[in-house]
């Protein structure tokens, strides 16, 4: 097995980029601090080494994960800063881990306080929490007279310590009525909960967007993702995915191309393969319609993509060969792909995007 990776296609992550997007978050949210949300890979762009950039520089107070192998997996690469799991945690062994691990969890139900609670008297160290009100995202969440009761259990318990107070807001880039009313909710139980003695609660209800338009909403921390990594209106992308040509051919006019007989070629074209397919996470229903940057033009893909191939029309691009630089993500020249075009032509979002580019692509960092 060579101990080099050879294939040319890589998710190219600029840390510049990552830097600058959440020095303009933590400027813009101050005072609150900023948690950067890592979960899911840091959004396809890797959270060991983002949150090790974030650490170093001092960019962000904290760290967010899904769960708590997503957090483990931190401590495992070094990081000391605060985690927050933002999961529900399941079964109980999850807590214990937590616990051992430093790890902040979640609690939005009587049934994890309890739990919570044990794991941490069994292991004789104190867990720290932050509560989760459910105000109208309809996922993980005590509703508010829940939420007190919650609050009453730990309290008293001893062995948890009540950190934050946070909720989630479901519609903040399309419908502000609402989450006014959010915001609403939020403000008024944690009035509630100061006057049982709950001071000195982490309240944060921001995510990215509502960060930036949202003031009210900042509060004590804002919790970002999508834009620290580019994806969102006036920060700077960091990923381009990139490869190279691996093949060229010249095809006659009426030769099909692909999967299914899924392109005719309507005249003789000069078509490239690049070695980037679905098992990549570059998704079939770009199939016919995503364009690629080669020789600093759009090129556009023909014929189904396949699993770890796809193919693109160069007839265009004379000196396109083998060795040549293919962009499916990104700049190149003046032409510039980007997340939210290739997530209009799915019907999806920029999440799913990068998230979707697995793991067998090589994560290559630059300034």
């Amino acid at each position: 097995m060579a101990a080099t990776i050879l294939r040319p296609t890589c998710a190219e992550i600029r840390l510049s980029a990552v830097r600058k997007n959440l020095q303009k978050l933590k400027k813009t949210a101050a005072p609150a601090r900023l948690l950067f949300v890592v979960k899911a890979n840091a959004y396809g762009h890797g959270a060991a080494e983002l949150a090790r950039l974030a650490e170093r520089e001092s960019l962000a107070w904290g760290l967010g994960v899904s769960s708590v192998e997503e957090g483990l997996a931190l401590r495992g690469a070094g990081i000391k800063s605060p985690v927050l799991v933002l999961g529900s945690l399941y079964p109980f062994e999850s807590f214990v881990e937590a616990i051992n691990a430093d790890l902040m969890v979640t609690i939005a139900s009587l049934d994890a306080a309890r739990l919570v609670t044990e794991a941490a008297r069994r292991l004789g160290k104190k867990a720290v929490c932050h509560m989760k009100l459910e105000t109208g995202m309809g996922r993980i969440g005590a509703r508010k007279p829940s939420l007190l009761k919650i609050y009453d259990e730990l309290s008293a318990s001893g062995a948890v310590s009540v950190a934050g107070l946070y909720t989630h807001l479901s519609s903040a880039d399309s419908d502000p009525d609402y989450t006014g009313l959010q915001l609403t909710i939020f403000s008024e139980t944690a009035a509630e909960l100061e006057t049982r003695g709950a001071a000195g609660l982490t309240l944060h209800t921001a995510n990215s967007y509502a960060t930036v338009n949202y003031p009210v909403s900042r509060m004590d921390m804002v919790r970002c993702g999508i834009a620290a990594y580019g994806l969102a209106d006036g920060f700077e992308p960091a990923m381009t995915l990139k490869t190279r040509i691996v093949f060229v051919k010249n095809m006659r006019e009426g030769a099909f191309i692909s999967y299914n007989n899924s392109f005719r070629a309507d005249k003789p074209m000069k078509i490239a393969t690049i070695p980037v397919g679905y098992g990549d996470g570059y998704i079939r229903r770009f199939s016919n319609k995503a364009d690629v940057l080669i020789g600093g033009r759009r090129c556009r893909v023909l014929g189904n993509v396949t699993m770890d191939m796809t193919m693109v029309d160069v007839t265009a691009v004379k000196d396109a060969a083998v060795g040549s630089e293919a962009v499916l993500l990104g700049r190149q020249g003046a032409e510039e792909i980007t997340a939210a075009e290739l997530a209009a032509m799915a019907d999806t979002i920029t999440y799913e995007i990068v998230t979707l580019i697995s793991a067998r692509v090589p994560r290559v960092y630059v300034e």
